[in-house]
């Protein structure tokens, strides 16, 4: 009798209805659940891109894996440790780097920064040379590599041998702050640098980092060569990432942070998130208003077809195979305008990949993504929703009604 059911509801669904306001009002439930589909699909493609995008600057900034001091900003790293952690088979690289708040001046211009030493390595563990905008990474001796915030800020020092850029930072010690200590050139440490090339990444990166020379760099802040502020790693790709981070915790010890990228940069993760969840159950809220529809569509439809379930009653059939009639009918045409919406808004998603046709500036398209994990979240949620809503409509069955 499952099968008779099913037929019974395939066959109300192809055929019209003698009533055409019950006609119109199935076709526009029906064009309710596609557009919603449609609708939730292109929003969770949209977000899923703004994601990539917005990641993007850190994949390219931070490394897999990043060792940083619990406590205090320098720590020290032994030749053991290094060719311990060289022999790590989590590892496939790593490179060494310091870092420090620094004051920049160029000519009557500055700007404060953080100057980062970085050795030859470096490279190797990010994409930061992707990220050039013009110039090298020319990253040896006094020169440095500039985000094109600062190079704007400061009037644009490249391959200024004559001018070159002014790095100040304090030196490093307990003595106090006083009137006569700031004006003696005792208290700070200065050194120029030639800007050799620009990097942009996003706005607020462009502003806040000078890459130098890791020796270079020690030099200027009067720590040795064996003194960093943080340890960048490549993993290999071998076991997992937390077996890649329990292994250079063994090495280092507990006195130091070893935090994946996404533990980084868990604020902006957990913010994308969030944003993520929270348009998702708004769409989803208004589906669930949207198929309202449904219920009301499904009971029109056992009133509209009220004298054919009474002939089907009087030769047999019982109510929970006529309810099951009626659920059927439902499930199935909120499944079908699943099914479209879904195409439909693939097809929208994919026109904006090929075409790039809706844009946020003139030369960068609306970044959209295309994920299978999107397709299963939009029909899951119009099915479990289009089956809870054929089940209110369907129990309104009853003997009463068709007596």
């Amino acid at each position: 009798m499952l099968n008779f059911s099913a037929y019974i509801a395939r066959r109300y669904i192809r055929s019209k209805s003698g009533q055409n306001a019950v006609n119109i009002i199935n076709f526009i439930t029906f064009l309710v659940i596609v557009i919603g589909a449609a609708a939730l699909f292109v929003v969770l493609s949209a977000f899923s891109g703004l994601k990539t995008f917005s990641l993007q600057f850190t994949n390219t900034f931070d490394p897999d894996i990043k060792a940083i001091p619990a406590t205090g900003k320098i720590f020290s790293i032994s030749s053991e440790e290094e060719q311990q952690l060289k022999e790590n088979i989590f590892i496939s690289s790593f490179a060494k780097e310091i870092e420090e708040r620094v004051y920049l001046s160029f000519q009557d211009k500055n700007h404060i920064a953080y100057l980062k030493g970085v050795d030859s390595q470096y490279l190797q563990v990010t994409g930061m040379d992707s990220t050039l905008y013009f110039g090298n990474w020319g990253v040896t001796g006094a020169n440095a590599v500039i985000g094109v915030g600062i190079f704007n800020l400061l009037g644009g020092p490249l391959n200024n041998y004559n001018t070159p850029l002014n790095v100040i930072t304090l030196k490093p010690g307990q003595q106090s702050i006083t009137t006569q200590s700031l004006n003696s050139k005792s208290f700070y440490n200065q050194m120029s640098m030639v800007v050799s090339g620009i990097y942009a990444v996003e706005d607020q990166l462009d502003k806040k980092y000078v890459f130098g020379s890791l020796p270079v760099v020690q030099a200027f802040l009067e720590k040795d060569s064996l003194q960093i502020s943080g340890l960048n790693f490549k993993w290999s790709g071998e076991g997992s990432l937390e077996e890649a981070k329990s292994a250079i915790k063994s090495v280092l010890g507990d006195d130091l942070l070893v935090l994946s990228r996404q533990e980084l940069n868990s604020t902006l993760y957990r913010m994308l998130n969030t944003e993520n969840l929270a348009t998702y159950l708004i769409f989803t809220l208004v589906l669930i208003i949207a198929l309202f529809n449904v219920v009301g569509a499904i009971i029109m439809m056992i009133l509209d077809k009220q004298q054919n379930s009474k002939t089907l009653y009087a030769l047999g059939t019982t109510i929970s195979q006529l309810r099951r009639v009626y659920f059927y009918q439902g499930s199935i045409v909120t499944t079908l305008g699943g099914l479209l919406g879904v195409v439909i808004g693939s097809l929208l998603v994919g026109s904006q990949l090929l075409f790039s046709w809706l844009k946020i500036t003139p030369s960068l398209a609306y970044p959209v993504e295309y994920k299978l994990v999107n397709v299963g979240i939009v029909l899951a949620t119009i099915v479990l929703l289009g089956f809870l809503s054929a089940k209110i409509a369907s129990s309104r069955i009853s003997k009463e009604l068709i007596a």
